[in-house]
């Protein structure tokens, strides 16, 4: 089967309007926003089918015939099962870099700021893509990728640990291991990734609010006035 017909299919799975002349001539940016469009379905599909089945269990033939095209047509977007398997977690990873830029551009202090990531990451944790910065092993990529995967993990560990470190500087953080309050915090919030299900009685909204104030009211210095009146 022709990669015009596959392409059509794709089109069509992902509810985009079908050009009568999907042609090579199309204006370059119309093209490549096509080409983004349907290469988020394929990884839209495929995290769904992961988080269902598991990676190892879930096949490309499925991914495929949830999209309706046929298996060969994935490797017009990716190179094989594990690339999309890091690309779904590189979607998560964006969005996590994204709102930690956002914050630190905020301001605010150490409890602030803490506050506001447990927020935004219990958010993206009830997220499929958020989960999959969890719920999968790096092992099943390929070298290069889970060297990349592995330092945006870091990555996260270490704003942690500087929000609780700036809190500790600034007041409004109790003393305390930065490193183990981190861990700590990082933890209850990836097992949202396991445990949290779509349609639930809690939205992602009402979750990540609950936790932003039971994981710090522990670690949150009280106000002067109110530990005068103790």
């Amino acid at each position: 089967m022709g990669p015009l017909i596959e392409s059509t299919k794709l089109q069509r799975a992902i509810r985009m309007r079908a050009s009568p002349d999907p042609s090579p001539w199309l204006p370059f940016e119309s093209r490549r926003r096509s080409r983004d469009e349907k290469r988020e379905a394929v990884l839209r599909t495929a995290v769904q089918l992961f988080l269902e089945q598991g990676y190892h269990r879930a096949t490309l033939n499925e991914v495929a015939e949830r999209l309706n095209i046929t298996k060969p047509a994935l490797y017009n977007y990716f190179r094989g099962k594990d690339d999309i398997l890091f690309e779904c977690w590189a979607m998560g990873q964006e969005q996590v870099d994204a709102f930690i830029a956002a914050i630190d551009a905020s301001g605010g202090t150490g409890l602030v700021k803490l506050r506001k990531l447990i927020r935004a990451y219990a958010a993206v944790m009830a997220t499929d893509f958020g989960a999959s910065l969890v719920r999968f092993d790096v092992r099943d990529l390929s070298e290069k990728n889970g060297a990349v995967v592995r330092a945006g993990k870091r990555r996260i560990d270490r704003t942690f640990r500087h929000y609780i470190s700036d809190g500790i500087a600034d007041g409004s953080i109790k003393t305390c291991d930065a490193k183990l309050a981190a861990f700590a915090i990082a933890g209850s919030l990836n097992w949202i990734g396991h445990w949290y299900r779509n349609g639930g009685p809690l939205s992602p909204e009402a979750i990540s609010e609950e936790f932003a104030i039971r994981l710090t009211e522990g670690l949150a210095r009280k106000p002067a006035a109110a530990r005068a009146r103790q």
